[in-house]
């Protein structure tokens, strides 16, 4: 009798974070699906790391790719670098726990990263639609409109206001104190959520859904204008029409990305709007699901180069090869046919 109440016991203080009054419970995974999870996980954190790494050092090494949009390119996969890097192993283990181990310390940290790496992915995708759109519908004044300099602003633009915006939210009590009314309390002790209330449901959402619209739009008239082009193209003479069609993929392979982004972060950032509406329904297996296909996107990028970009496919080959170690390789024309 005694040992089946002590094993009852011990199932029951299992089924929590924490053995204190509030504490949040605990989903417990068979040990095979746990490590099935892990090792899923450890894959694609593995996958977007080095994927946007090879980018970087793509960009960064061959003298070639040194223009305005390949350098807004170099700061997107480090956006996505670093959440593989410094968010998703965290992440992994909240997820598979159903529980937060790490402190306060590291929850608001992890949250304060989260949210910068993501929104710097949406402002980099939204300055490179405006890139590509000044490149194929003003292909005359783009190469004086669209500089190096301006790309850099773009860059530090797209870091610098989501790292404002975030540290606003999170750091300073200012949010705390005038919309005490939409706060809810934190739903239980072992969950990692500090913003959880209807306020940032609501702010959230726009701040995901004007950028895209903004992309969407661009996305369209370059569409409408690079039909026309491509009706105009045998007109030209061949180095200009090999300029404008490299142009023009380079916005098409740029326009999948951006669809792809918007398939992987439209789950989530619906959930989140409909949830703060609902007082925060959804199950949480779901959002995890929901915040995983998000993350996914950034392992998403370094792929679609593979298939639609030759320089990126002749660029793996040489560093895979070894010819980088070669003095004469970094100023290699990746883009000769």
């Amino acid at each position: 009798m005694t040992a089946v109440l002590i094993q009852g016991a011990e199932e029951h203080s299992t089924a929590f974070c924490y053995q204190v009054n509030g504490s949040c419970p605990r989903t417990i995974h068979p040990l095979d699906i746990r490590l099935a999870i892990y090792l899923a996980c450890a894959s694609g954190m593995l996958i977007t790391v080095l994927g946007n790494l090879f980018v970087v050092f793509a960009v960064s090494y061959f003298k070639v790719l040194h223009s305005p949009t390949n350098f807004l390119l170099l700061s997107l996969a480090l956006a996505d670098m670093f959440l593989g890097l410094l968010v998703l192993p965290l992440s992994t283990v909240r997820s598979v726990e159903s529980c937060w181990y790490f402190g306060d310390f590291l929850c608001r940290l992890h949250t304060y990263l989260d949210t910068l790496f993501c929104l710097t992915s949406i402002f980099h995708l939204c300055f490179i639609s405006i890139d590509r759109h000044c490149a194929i519908c003003e292909p005359l004044i783009y190469p004086s409109k669209f500089t190096v300099r301006v790309a850099f602003r773009y860059i530090l633009a797209g870091w610098g206001i989501p790292a404002v915006y975030t540290a606003f939210f999170l750091y300073t009590d200012v949010v705390e104190n005038a919309l005490s009314q939409w706060l809810e309390e934190m739903p239980c002790v072992g969950s990692c959520q500090l913003l959880f209330n209807k306020f940032w449901g609501w702010l959230n959402f726009p701040m995901f859904f004007f950028p895209c619209l903004i992309m969407i739009s661009l996305y369209v008239k370059i569409f409408v204008v690079a039909t026309r082009q491509a009706q105009q193209i045998n007109t030209l003479s061949k180095n200009l029409a090999g300029a404008t069609k490299r142009e023009r993929k380079a916005a098409k392979t740029l326009g999948i990305a951006v669809g792809i982004y918007l398939l992987c972060w439209l789950p989530f950032t619906i959930d989140t709007l409909v949830d703060s509406l609902l007082n925060f329904i959804t199950p949480p297996l779901i959002f995890d699901i929901f915040i995983w296909f998000a993350y996914f996107n950034s392992a998403c990028n370094p792929i679609i180069y593979v298939f639609s970009y030759r320089w990126f496919r002749k660029a793996l080959k040489l560093c895979l090869s070894g010819e980088i170690f070669s003095s004469r390789t970094r100023t290699i024309d990746l883009y000769q046919e």
